[in-house]
């Protein structure tokens, strides 16, 4: 448990990145549709390579002194993580739902083209700040698991929580770009759009703070296999269900495999290396 402060960290790392998207949507007029569907295929290709190759063998390694059937647990656990935050998913109407990025043209439009991004709200301030805070509720809510993956690898393995932090810190940058947006077009102030963007991202270490105190009284081996494998099945969700269908809208296709490919590789290396 002596990585408590180092995963902690990591975890402020990864929900903080909102607060990058908030500042990128401000200082470049137009991101790059490429470089984003390239990125967000990259973070899915590091969570999917680390999610079956090392957290949920490594959930099954930790409870196999101790149960003969750690396979059959670990199986269980990764489906748990998964319905967890598909149910944290249905929960979050579609409109509001930081996960779907309905329209990537206007999304990706930054301040500056008041003319090209949510033509239909103009002339609505209060349903754009509407929007912004129920995405930022939303955010909120998805970045709870979000958090108590970061923190768990990080206090069970250093080497292993710091590509999973930065995979998850790239995704929550588009995340921050959906909140900050609406919010300076509804107010006309940079700072409330990027204070409300980068408290949306205070949920992160929120989940790992509270997923700590709740479990640090009965934490075992068995208690960290089943938290491991419920994470790869929280990453393998939110890769498939989020990042590539996010990543395919942001470019092409073939960006968003390069991405993933890239990812994938990355993650590899690092892991023969360490």
């Amino acid at each position: 448990m002596e990585n408590v402060l180092p995963a902690f960290l990591l975890t402020l790392m990864a929900g903080l990145a909102t607060g990058v998207g908030a500042a990128i949507a401000f200082l470049i007029r137009k991101p790059t549709p490429r470089l984003l569907s390239t990125a967000l295929g990259f973070s899915a290709g590091v969570m999917l390579y680390v999610s079956f190759v090392e957290i949920l063998p490594k959930a099954q390694e930790a409870m196999a002194e101790t149960h003969s059937n750690a396979a059959w647990l670990a199986v269980g656990g990764f489906f748990i993580g998964i319905a967890v935050i598909a149910i944290i998913d249905a929960m979050v109407p579609d409109v509001s739902n930081p996960h779907e990025f309905h329209d990537s043209e206007n999304f990706l439009s930054a301040p500056g083209n008041a003319d090209v991004l949510y033509r239909r709200d103009t002339d609505s301030r209060a349903k754009l700040m509407r929007m912004g805070s129920m995405t930022a509720l939303a955010l909120a809510l998805h970045n709870f698991p979000e958090g108590f993956a970061t923190f768990m690898s990080g206090l069970y393995d250093l080497d292993m929580a710091i590509p999973i932090a930065i995979a998850i810190a790239i995704h929550n940058i588009p995340e921050g770009i959906a909140v900050s947006v609406p919010i300076y077009y509804a107010t006309g102030s940079r700072r409330k759009a990027f204070g409300l963007s980068f408290a949306s991202g205070l949920s992160e270490p929120a989940g790992a703070l509270i997923g700590y105190f709740l479990l640090r009284g009965v934490m075992n081996d068995t208690i960290f296999g089943m938290s491991f494998a419920a994470v790869a099945g929280i990453m393998v969700y939110i890769s498939l269900d989020e990042l590539l269908p996010s990543a395919e809208k942001f470019g092409k296709h073939h960006h968003a495999m390069a991405g993933l490919i890239a990812g994938m590789a990355v993650m590899a290396l690092s892991l023969l290396l360490i």
